[in-house]
């Protein structure tokens, strides 16, 4: 029997504003590299078809689907996961108003909503509650029913804008 050894490739990229340079496997998902490899386990794998969102960390200032894009194409990029956010306070008071309308019930899909309607508060403006709804769409959330979400969007929003 030939066992045949994975391909490796050498990676070089800043995570949550740390420079990192790791071998992984070319088949390696972001989202899988940030778990096992550098031990961020605030973003989730869930439905690894780019559906739930639960895998959503930021690429670049985007929010990419961390289950389908591979640690390979993220070299050279700029990548933050929850943690980085939260560590950084950039989300303090999105978090906070999860918190109050309990907007994060089991917490699985938490930290995806959050940076996925992060980049919607960074955008400012005050938009309509079905703009927000529109925005997180693609994430998935099997416990609150959207509504706290969205409240909470919705509130950091129009805190942020000072009315």
């Amino acid at each position: 029997m030939n066992i045949m050894s994975e391909e490796t490739v050498k990676i070089s990229l800043t995570v949550n504003g740390e420079p990192i340079t790791s071998t992984v496997p070319v088949r390696r998902h972001l989202v899988d590299f940030l778990r096992l490899n550098l031990d961020l386990t605030g973003s989730h794998l869930a439905c690894e078809h780019g559906v739930c969102g639960a895998c959503t960390v930021r690429v670049d200032g985007a929010a990419v689907r961390g289950c389908l894009m591979l640690a390979v194409q993220a070299d050279g990029a700029n990548v933050e996961t929850i943690e980085g956010l939260s560590d950084s306070g950039e989300v303090a008071d999105l978090q906070a108003e999860f918190e109050v309308r309990n907007a994060a019930q089991c917490g699985y899909c938490t930290p995806g909503m959050i940076i996925t309607s992060a980049e919607l508060v960074a955008a400012g403006g005050l938009p309509n509650r079905e703009t927000i709804r529109d925005h997180l769409s693609g994430n998935l959330c099997r416990c609150t029913g959207y509504q706290s979400i969205i409240d909470a969007v919705e509130e950091t929003m129009n805190k942020r804008a000072g009315t």
